[in-house]
């Protein structure tokens, strides 16, 4: 049965009301030409503080953008009051291309990806050397992550004043990147942030580590000018510290060019999202010996062929360690 006439163009068709009364959607987005740029400094339930020029203004990601989220370093377009006034809000209507993405997963199980920053340049690896211990392992895995988003570590070891360096700068060394060690003593007097924010000058860079280890600490000597949250303690029975930053921010270098973004403690550092082919081309000199490898590789078995390339000099034998012991960090379920 026809509901209308045999003609469907008649102007008496009935037309279904939009009881919503909203704009009908149509895939035509607008330009916003005049868009300002703003990075986003922090993220808090839906809410993102910007900075555009010298004003910290306080956004939202627009419709438009859809499932695309906007996360701490990224450089974005604001519409709307960017006047950074109380009680104003304004709109995320693009977010720039991003020139890397650090990532994590909950554990080597877990498919989903967590973007920790974006645009950051280095990575700056926080460990306690006691209270808590160190644990080698979480080191491995933040190194993995740093190398396959395009990172450069950095290992900053604290409380020095309770446990000697050596040991683990013995079991690092051969990696070759740089390192700085810190005691209590030292960030009070302004000694250690003077030695870390000199390797930090002209970097954007993400702050990682276990809760407890003076990562909050750390960055609130770097930027004195605008701590923050008070630093927690390290439960005695468990020896894991309580988490004090409960998301990632933001914050200019004092005395410095560059940028510094501190990070909620993490628990775990899952490296479900990193393919072990791309650990390689971190290593530029044993990369040339995979040529001759089998098939699917994994580089640590019988047949592989960075033995020989190492035998014959190419490259040094503790690289081959090094890099053997890297892609060990991704087995299924290990522990830490």
């Amino acid at each position: 049965m026809r509901r209308y006439g045999k003609n469907p163009d008649e102007d008496d068709i009935r037309v279904r009301p939009n009881r919503k009364g909203n704009r009908p959607r149509t895939n035509i987005r607008p330009k916003h030409e005049d868009a300002a740029d703003g990075m986003v400094l922090t993220v808090d339930r839906g809410r993102l503080t910007c900075l555009v020029e010298d004003r910290v203004v306080m956004a939202m990601k627009a419709r438009e953008l859809g499932r695309k989220a906007a996360v701490v370093g990224d450089i974005v377009a604001l519409v709307g009051d960017l006047s950074g006034k109380k009680d104003t809000l304004a709109r995320i209507v693009r977010i720039a291309e991003r020139t890397s993405v650090l990532r994590r997963t909950a554990d080597d199980d877990d498919p989903y990806e967590r973007v920790v920053v974006a645009n950051a340049d280095q990575l700056a690896i926080v460990t306690a050397l006691a209270d808590p211990e160190p644990r080698p392992r979480m080191i491995d895995r933040c190194l993995v992550a740093a190398y396959d988003a395009g990172l450069e570590p950095l290992l900053v070891l604290t409380k020095s004043d309770l446990a000697p360096p050596d040991k683990l700068l013995e079991a690092y060394g051969d990696l070759d990147f740089p390192y700085v060690v810190t005691s209590r003593d030292e960030l009070e007097n302004g000694d250690a942030a003077e030695r870390v924010r000199e390797l930090l000058d002209g970097h954007v860079t993400a702050f990682v580590g276990h809760s407890g280890v003076g990562k909050t600490t750390l960055v609130n000597a770097l930027v004195p000018d605008d701590r923050r949250r008070t630093t927690g303690h390290v439960n005695a029975v468990t020896g894991r510290g309580r988490h004090t930053t409960t998301s990632a921010l933001a914050l200019p270098l004092t005395d410095a060019e560059g940028w510094v973004i501190d990070t909620p403690g993490v628990r775990s550092f899952g490296l479900h999202h990193v393919d072990p082919a791309r650990v390689i081309h971190a290593f530029p000199d044993l990369e040339p010996g995979t040529v001759n490898c089998p098939r699917a590789c994994s580089h640590d078995e019988k047949d592989c062929a960075l033995d020989a390339w190492v035998a014959e000099g190419h490259a040094d034998p503790a690289r081959l360690y090094s890099l053997r012991r890297l892609l060990a960090t991704q087995e299924r379920r290990e522990g830490d």
